[in-house]
């Protein structure tokens, strides 16, 4: 269990930190993302934030375990926001969202697990 609880864990850091670098240096595919969503550009550094956060705090719950379980919970409730952002203007490109999604949620549950 503890391997399982490692891999996903770093896993779920690597994906949210790679996007939330993308989102805080400007690249053009979170901008094209929020222009599809119909949101202010604004938000894309604020979003960078919360997964930075939330990538971060997967990797502090190794050492602080509640860190990891909120780290996990905030990231689930990130891409439950972005489906709603996805499904409000229409789109149907949903397959990047649902790694993500399901990622996150795999963390979330094996961290419980793990920590019980």
């Amino acid at each position: 269990m503890f391997a399982a609880y490692v891999t996903v864990t770093i896993l779920t850091a690597i994906f949210t930190g790679i996007a939330a670098t993308t989102y805080l240096t400007g690249h053009d595919y979170p901008k094209a993302q929020l222009d599809m969503k119909r949101l202010p550009r604004s938000w894309g550094p604020r979003l960078g934030i919360a997964l930075a956060a939330g990538s971060l705090g997967a990797l502090a719950g190794f050492a602080v375990p509640p860190l990891g379980v909120l780290a996990a919970a905030g990231l689930v409730l990130y891409f439950v926001g972005a489906l709603v952002a996805h499904l409000r203007v229409g789109s149907r490109q949903l397959a990047g969202w649902a790694v993500f999604f399901l990622t996150v949620v795999a963390d979330l549950a094996i961290t419980l697990l793990y920590r019980r």
